[in-house]
């Protein structure tokens, strides 16, 4: 399993930025989850995709401005990727952001088999 993440840069507040996460799995019951960790503060998830179902699930933080939508363009080659949407960005998004691949339901990971490496996300004036 391979997990990548791509998309983080500086940003100013009020800003929409897009992150992508490409996994390379088998789609079977395939769950993929956005965190964050913030510096001195705790990993905390953003939200999760089914992958089959296509159900979403977003952290309280995250409704209404962070949105996670899938890019089937790949699929053929068991590529799946899920696309972070963040708009109207502020300081407090600043974060480490990370994907990951796993099973279960948006709202009850079983596990999480493996993570990407993350990218770097600032909000600053």
């Amino acid at each position: 399993v391979q997990v990548e993440e791509s998309g983080g840069r500086s940003v100013r507040p009020g800003e929409s930025l897009s992150l992508t996460c490409t996994v390379s799995r088998d789609r079977r019951n395939l769950l993929l989850g956005w965190f964050r960790q913030a510096p001195g503060k705790e990993r905390e998830q953003v939200g999760a995709l089914h992958w089959s179902l296509g159900e979403r699930h977003y952290a309280d933080f995250a409704k209404g401005s962070f949105t996670i939508s899938k890019d089937s363009s790949k699929e053929s080659a068991r590529l799946y990727t899920a696309i972070l949407q963040m708009n109207d960005l502020q300081p407090a998004d600043t974060a480490k952001y990370t994907c990951a691949a796993g099973k279960g339901t948006v709202t009850r990971a079983l596990r999480w088999d493996a993570w990407g490496q993350g990218t770097q996300v600032t909000v600053s004036a």
